[in-house]
């Protein structure tokens, strides 16, 4: 009788081989099914375009007309002097641009990091200019620079310094251009900079004040070394936007005074020029240093990160 029962009882069901095959298959389509669409956007919106432009930057391409192989004689545009100068305006632009929206940046994360009476509304006014597209910026700003009847020009009557030429020359125009980058995303990288700021564990700021530490030491020994992935990703997105400068430029000054930076280079040689080959090689070299800076700036993230 234990014997008949005991045969009757069997171990639990274990999937077949020829199951588990058919599950994962099931799975991979399934998961195929689902990367598709991306896979069919990124293909079409990224990988034919750079093929395309690869393909144009060794081609005599021009905007209206056929083309022809050229080999590498696109990449003359390279030397000439216009890019050159181009260049230079983009690296200076970039540096200043980088150097001042940090330090402002970084100042209103400080100023709002807690939670206090009007914290919150402060970290709405200042993030409500980076709702604010960057065209439509550029077209406020050029009204407040050009305009003698604007609120900012009447400001600066009141304060005595007579009619400033904010557009009227190279300096003048950069910094103009400057202060409006840096009022229009200083809320959007105070943001990042916040929220690394309030991922620092309190109790090292307990332990470095009971140390004697003062604040200036605290900022330095404890908050910048502890923020500093942080810091290279706002560095990593601020960088690759202002070398990439164009709406704020094309509309203040139109890259007149030397303001040119290398995408209004590409925009003169591919529009202007109708020269779409050479406009293609200067971009498959700007997008190589993009590259390039970004996987430096990405390894400092990982190595400052572990």
């Amino acid at each position: 009788m234990v014997s008949l029962l005991s045969s009757r009882v069997s171990a639990p069901e274990t999937p077949a081989p020829a199951r588990r095959g058919s599950i994962a298959r099931h799975r991979r389509r399934l998961g195929i099914a689902y990367a598709t669409p991306m896979a069919v956007l990124v293909a079409v919106f990224f990988v034919i375009p750079l093929g395309l432009m690869l393909w144009m930057s060794v081609n005599h391409w021009p905007l209206v007309g056929v083309s022809a192989p050229n080999g590498v004689e696109n990449y003359d545009a390279l030397s000439d002097p216009l890019f050159l100068r181009a260049v230079g305006f983009t690296v200076k632009y970039t540096l200043i641009t980088t150097v001042v929206l940090g330090i402002v940046a970084f100042g209103l994360a400080l100023l709002v990091q807690h939670d206090r009476p009007g914290a919150g509304v402060a970290r709405t006014v200042f993030f409500l200019p980076s709702a604010v597209g960057l065209a439509s910026t550029s077209l406020l700003f050029y009204g407040l620079f050009n305009t003698d009847s604007s609120a900012l020009n009447h400001l600066v009557d009141f304060l005595g310094f007579g009619r400033v030429d904010w557009l009227g020359s190279g300096g003048s125009a950069l910094g103009s251009t400057v202060g409006m980058i840096t009022w229009r995303f200083a809320g959007f990288y105070m943001l990042i900079l916040m929220t690394g700021l309030q991922s620092i564990d309190p109790q090292l700021y307990e332990a470095a004040r009971i140390d004697g530490a003062t604040r200036w030491q605290i900022l330095w020994r404890v908050t910048l070394p502890l923020l500093r992935p942080t810091l290279a990703l706002a560095a990593v997105l601020s960088l690759t936007g202002s070398l990439l400068a164009f709406d704020q430029f094309f509309i203040l000054t139109g890259g007149r005074h030397d303001t040119a930076t290398v995408v209004i280079d590409i925009y003169r040689e591919a529009f202007l020029s109708q020269d779409l080959g050479r406009a293609a090689a200067v971009s498959v070299a700007t997008l190589a240093v993009l590259i390039v800076l970004n996987v430096a700036q990405l390894r400092l993230i990982r190595r400052e990160g572990r």
